[in-house]
């Protein structure tokens, strides 16, 4: 057993609804006795409680596992399967109700934005303290101080308090932290889709070479191309279970056809979604053209209307609606947001339906996957992944008579091509004066 980086047998985390877990981390007791004496008098996190809470729910139920040093496992499932309350087990920010975990090296860990640093610390007293808490010296820490630092691009706030970080320039510093203390497990959640491209792809190529190098990661990703990319083995959760574990392309594929099945049900009675349910999401269609009816089809190069039937509470403000269309592999393609698009959708019914026309769809042919989210005076409403499907089928999106064929690159984009003589010799030389 000595080649085990992780060793999981039988986990299980029994939650009460409407019941947080009271406690106080490690990192606080540093953080408080860093920021100054008078801190070590206050209390720890308290969250009230309900008197008799009665409903549970099993986030995770009789899981199994283990990951040999070096290996990178990729952690994948749907919203709800219980990805990040393992994660949150692993590193022990929570226990399990049953079973156990063993962890044999120093571990890292990136979790959701707000875990993790001390919000009243600067970046830079976050930093030593991250690096104590891992097992570091002051002068280990100093050591790699400055790449640190270079890699999260944040040096104008590095003696900001973190409470005041966008949660962009939070997640580039707390990545940069658990990969430049070299830990030899790294876990990673799927905060890396706060940053911009150019940071999430420096993040990938850290998380390569760490990999390539003997660091075991866990990663957690819906981005399959990432998993696929990065990962050996994978494993796929489901309602808390344990589904599939193995070679990484046979465990994807199961999860893409549970996401397409998924995507198949009848939206008003999906439970599984987010928010605080003052707008439910009931139904998706796709209207093309200027047809009155609804379908799950469409065309490249033709205008296209997205549909999604609600019910609300009724006179909502400041609502913004969403809807992410993304590829199989998980790759966000298109998002369209009304909020970005300067639309104020408000008082919004108690019944009704939002509609986002766009203009020759630009989707090569294929099958693709919609996400719907909204808002309401800035809380999340309703959030349901994988919400619907739909196809797309060639169509003449350049006007040439030629249909792009299927897995052509994703996106169509309107072009223009030339081809100019560009042969040096053709070109005259100057004429020179005698002189």
């Amino acid at each position: 057993m000595a080649d085990l980086a992780v060793d999981a047998e039988g986990l299980s985390k029994l939650y009460k609804l409407g019941q947080r877990e009271s406690y106080s981390t490690l990192r606080d007791v540093l953080g408080r006795a860093i920021a100054g004496p008078s801190r070590l008098l206050r209390r720890g996190r308290e969250v009230a409680a309900p008197a008799e809470p009665n409903e549970t729910f099993w986030a995770l139920r009789d899981v199994s596992f283990d990951v040999r040093h070096g290996d990178v496992l990729g952690v994948i499932g749907r919203n709800g399967a219980g990805k990040s309350t393992l994660l949150k087990v692993l590193t022990r920010i929570t226990q399990p109700t049953e079973g156990r975990v063993e962890m044999h090296g120093r571990a890292g860990s990136l979790l959701e934005v707000g875990t993790g640093f001390h919000p009243e610390l600067t970046g830079r007293e976050n930093v030593y303290l991250n690096g104590s808490i891992l097992g570091m010296r002051k002068n280990e820490i100093a050591a790699k101080f400055d790449d640190i630092v270079a890699f999260s691009e944040i040096e104008r706030f590095l003696d900001t308090p973190v409470k005041r970080y966008s949660s962009g320039m939070y997640v580039r510093l707390a990545f940069a932290v658990a990969a430049y203390m070299e830990p030899e497990i790294l876990i990673v959640d799927e905060v890396l889709a706060v940053g911009d491209v150019a940071f999430q792809k420096k993040c990938l190529s850290k998380m390569g070479d760490a990999a390539s190098s003997g660091t075991t990661v866990l990663l957690v990703s819906h981005n399959m191309a990432v998993i696929e990319s990065l990962c050996s083995r994978a494993m796929l959760l489901e309602q808390g279970r344990l589904l599939h574990i193995g070679e990484t392309a046979a465990v994807v594929e199961e999860y893409l056809s549970l996401v397409s099945t998924v995507a198949s049900q009848d939206l008003a009675q999906r439970t599984d979604r987010q928010g605080n349910g003052r707008l439910r999401f009931t139904r998706v269609g796709f209207r093309p053209d200027d047809s009155g009816q609804l379908s799950d089809m469409a065309q490249c190069g033709r205008d296209l209307e997205f549909v999604a039937d609600f019910t609300s509470d009724g006179d909502l403000t400041n609502v913004n609606a969403s809807v992410a269309v993304y590829a199989p592999s998980g790759q966000c393609l298109i998002v369209l947001d009304s909020d970005m698009a300067g639309m104020m959708l408000d008082p919004v019914p108690k019944q009704g339906r939002f509609s986002c026309r766009i203009r020759r769809l630009p989707l090569a042919p294929g099958q693709y996957y919609l996400n719907l989210f909204c808002t309401a005076g800035g809380e999340i409403a309703d959030w349901v992944q994988n919400a619907a499907s739909f196809s797309v089928e060639a169509g003449d999106f350049f006007g040439s008579g030629k249909l792009p064929p299927a897995g052509h690159g994703g996106l169509l984009v309107e072009q223009e091509w030339a081809c100019d003589d560009n042969d040096a010799s053709a070109v005259e030389p100057p004429t020179v004066e005698p002189g």
